[in-house]
């Protein structure tokens, strides 16, 4: 039996878990959980990763001594470094409006049909590609010698060690996903500095050990080891999805909805790319195939907005509330910045011709309808454009906690719907870590440990297709 400390990093929130893990036991307790709350300066939307660090440091003293340590966190954003190693300024937040118009420049250099055949990801705003080209002729970037994503920042922070974890690099738009290199050709015509960036690492790798400074601020004895994991936390989430065979399909859910397949190979085509597919490294040279979806973060903008009110009790309106009614599409950008979400949900609404829902319980089951509705659409076309049928849909990470989302989605995809583990990306996270020191075997025999030991709920669909249909029609014709 051997412990590890798993930092899981999200939009909102920040926690350090520690998993047990031996040849029949995967238990996971909660070391410490930190606020994630970005700040609004007069240059932008920035993340405060010094305060992420501190928490960092906070769990890993309340973990107590461990085996070794893996870091998780959100895809894209980055910092840089000077020639010193000093960060040059807090990260820009993925949300803040610098990249607003720029994906119309880079296309005038690399068409974007020419740019996914290239990387196979999926067009976003915020991309790191996107982020870099916006950032071109700024001192910040002109001072950088060094540009780390989050969870390798971190992890230099607590090593000395730089480098650049592949899971959460094929999310920069500037890795191959054939050959899980950088796509130098596309970097070099958008003249972007591949240099800047530390050497590639892989899940399982070796990450450095605690630095004596870290040991004594958390009073841990060392060596301890840092391992390479999956470090997009997607990835260390879909790692943890506990199916029993290849045919199912995963939706990761928090403040995203990631909904997808694992494949061994990138969908790379035309169709593909117009579906606003994205091809992502996973572990093993698995490609997770999935689709952003904007996810609970509209809820969570309504709850904020409506002065935090008690989830359990919209959750018991919304159930009340007639189904889908009016639904909106969750993979708008429109709903991609924070404020006003709530007047926001009602003018999509109004627009395009529907009833406008008025009280938090209407508006929370017209996002948890429109959110079935769209991990439906992603779950169809994946399999249509991988040619790659499932048998179950996982759903994995926070949104298990909501039932009736759960049962949505079930009776929209109209297949069985396995729900949780709840901190799959934690799980996915201690796992790599285990595997790495020989306690668990491969992808098959983490998901067997999973699906012995965590609790999981199963939802099998009901109600009338037809109706999922025609809100599906009805929300095509809006688009």
């Amino acid at each position: 039996m051997k412990s590890y400390a798993a930092v899981d990093l999200g939009a909102s929130s920040g926690r350090v878990m520690v998993g047990r893990v031996g040849p029949d036991t995967l238990e996971l307790a909660e070391a410490h959980r930190f606020v994630n709350r970005p700040v609004r300066v007069p240059e932008g939307l920035r993340w405060d990763v010094l305060a992420l660090y501190s928490g960092v440091l906070d769990g890993l003293r309340a973990a107590g001594q461990v085996d070794s340590v893996g870091i998780d966190s959100w895809a894209v954003d980055y910092g840089l470094l000077d020639a010193d190693g000093a960060l040059l300024g807090n990260p820009v937040h993925y949300r803040d409006v610098r990249t607003e118009g720029v994906a119309q420049k880079v296309w005038a250099s690399v068409p974007a049909a020419e740019l996914y055949a290239a990387t196979g990801l999926q067009y976003a705003p915020f991309n790191t590609l996107y982020q870099l080209a916006a950032a071109r002729g700024t001192r910040q970037l002109a001072a950088a010698q060094r540009l780390l994503l989050i969870p390798d920042l971190l992890t230099y922070w607590l090593t000395g060690e730089a480098g650049t974890e592949l899971t959460n690099a094929s999310t920069t738009q500037l890795i191959d996903p054939r050959t899980r290199d950088w796509a130098h050709d596309i970097a070099r015509r958008l003249d972007i500095d591949l240099g800047l960036f530390a050497p590639l690492r892989r899940p399982g790798d070796p990450a450095g050990v605690l630095r004596a400074e870290v040991l004594e601020e958390t009073g841990l004895t060392g060596p301890v080891p840092v391992t390479t994991v999956g470090s997009h936390d997607t990835a260390s989430a879909v790692a943890a999805v506990p199916a029993v065979d290849e045919r199912f399909a995963y939706i990761c859910t928090g403040t995203w909805s990631l909904a997808g397949l694992e494949l061994d190979a990138p969908v790379l085509s035309e169709e593909s790319r117009a579906a606003n597919f994205t091809n992502e490294l996973g572990l093993d040279g698995t490609v997770r195939y999935l689709r952003n979806i904007m996810g609970l973060w509209l809820l969570q903008e309504c709850v904020r907005a409506w002065g935090n009110p008690e989830l359990g009790d919209l959750l018991r309106a919304a159930a009340e509330a007639p189904g889908l009614r009016s639904v909106v599409d969750a993979g708008d950008a429109a709903f991609l910045a924070p404020g006003r979400m709530p007047e926001r949900i009602a003018e999509a609404c109004r627009a395009s011709g529907q009833p406008v829902p008025e009280t938090p319980g209407e508006i929370t089951r017209c996002i948890l309808d429109s959110l079935a509705l769209a991990h439906r659409r992603a779950v169809a076309d994946a399999q249509r454009l991988a040619g790659h049928s499932v048998d179950a849909v996982h759903i994995v990470g926070g949104g298990t906690r909501n039932a009736l989302l759960c049962r949505l989605t079930a009776d929209a995809c109209g297949l069985p719907v396995v729900a949780g583990p709840t901190e799959a990306a934690a799980l996915g996270n201690v796992l790599v870590q285990a595997r790495t020191h020989g306690l668990v075997g491969d992808r098959t025999d983490m998901r067997r440990l999973l699906a012995r030991t965590q609790p999981l709920t199963r939802y099998e669909p009901a109600g009338d297709p037809g109706a999922w249909r025609a809100a599906e029609s009805r929300l095509s014709d809006v688009r």
